[in-house]
């Protein structure tokens, strides 16, 4: 990728952010990346590690537990889907959720839905649910850094840079947790996935 021509064309030369397309890895973009790269190749790199811990894992390992947490894998899906959501879609855009999530009341919910709700969901379907809410997250991330930046807010919310940096954190702390789950299921561990692994 060539990154006078990303800085040119605006968002699309951003890792992950061309709609409708995925990420491409570009080693100097990781090491010597703008803000906005920086930012996105971040998360990019997160939403791809998250991915890998939880593909190829049957229903059995999506509901693993590990002690007397109640996080699971397929619980994480669930949940990861909804952040991208609810960041994205709901306060960022101010456009519906996806049906999944439509019945959802987050103030009295948010801390057991995924958990409860994905015991008995096919494994393919939760993989699924999370792949959409992210092409969804891209979609809308870049129109919206194509026409405002990292400044924009809604009237009342927080800055793009601001939820970027928020979903980063969420993706980091739980791709942790994936990690010790995936590791208990099938004794699969490491850092990031191979270079083969598709980009969802």
């Amino acid at each position: 990728m060539d990154t006078d021509t990303a800085r040119s064309s605006g968002l699309t030369g951003a890792p992950g952010f061309t709609a409708g397309r995925p990420p491409e890895w570009d080693v100097g973009i990781f090491l010597r990346g703008d803000e906005l790269q920086t930012a996105l190749l971040t998360l990019e790199r997160n939403r791809r590690t998250f991915a890998w811990k939880c593909w190829g894992v049957d229903s059995n390992g999506l509901q693993l537990r590990l002690g007397r947490s109640a996080i699971t894998l397929g619980g994480l899906l669930k949940h990861l889907a909804l952040c991208e959501e609810t960041k994205f879609q709901g306060d960022l855009a101010g456009a519906p959720l996806l049906p999944e999530f439509g019945e959802i009341d987050p103030e009295s919910t948010w801390e057991t839905w995924a958990w409860e709700s994905a015991k008995d969901d096919d494994p393919d379907e939760l993989r699924d649910l999370w792949v959409r809410a992210v092409h969804r997250s891209r979609e809308t991330l870049a129109g919206l850094l194509a026409e405002s930046g990292l400044d924009y807010a809604p009237e009342g919310g927080m800055s793009l840079r601001r939820l970027i940096s928020d979903l980063i954190e969420e993706y980091a702390r739980h791709t942790g947790h994936a990690d010790l789950l995936r590791e208990a299921f099938d004794g699969e561990t490491g850092e990031g996935p191979p270079s083969e692994f598709p980009v969802p």
